[in-house]
């Protein structure tokens, strides 16, 4: 399964953010073993180095942070044409509705964000974290079976 992960479900993580780190964290988890490929957008490591600067203030340590988070996610370009398509999109926020059209093009199965209101009219499947982990764990239970 092909995923892509919102910035806010990095960051969660990444800043044990109460109550939402136990989740992300598990996504993680899941993602070091290998039982979905991640994928975080190019953009969206920008915003993940500039938040966790903001968090860290060290430069160097954010810069490790990132090395870290790369060998996890694999990085995802956003495109002229996912920018111009969001434009028309049905999606009310600009930046998720870019996030969705890259998710599209790179046939993502999915996009895992906590901010699931202004995905609502996403041309693809959304899922909060806990919906995501629930998902996982039932196609791993099944998987014991075959």
């Amino acid at each position: 399964m092909r995923v892509l992960i919102d910035t806010c479900v990095i960051i969660d993580a990444l800043q044990s953010r109460v109550p939402f780190y136990k989740d992300a964290e598990k996504i993680f988890i899941h993602a070091a073993n290998k039982q979905f490929e991640g994928y975080i957008t190019a953009k969206a490591s920008m915003d993940i180095y500039y938040l966790t600067h903001r968090y860290t203030h060290n430069d160097g340590e954010t810069r490790k942070i990132l090395s870290k988070l790369y060998l996890l996610f694999s990085l995802l370009d956003t495109t002229s044409i996912d920018c111009r398509k969001a434009i028309s999109s049905n999606m009310s926020d600009y930046e998720d509705a870019v996030m969705a059209e890259t998710a599209v093009r790179s046939e993502m199965d999915c996009i895992v964000t906590r901010n699931i209101k202004d995905y609502e009219t996403a041309p693809l499947k959304i899922y909060q974290p806990d919906a995501f982990l629930t998902l996982l764990e039932a196609s791993s239970d099944d998987s014991d079976f075959e």
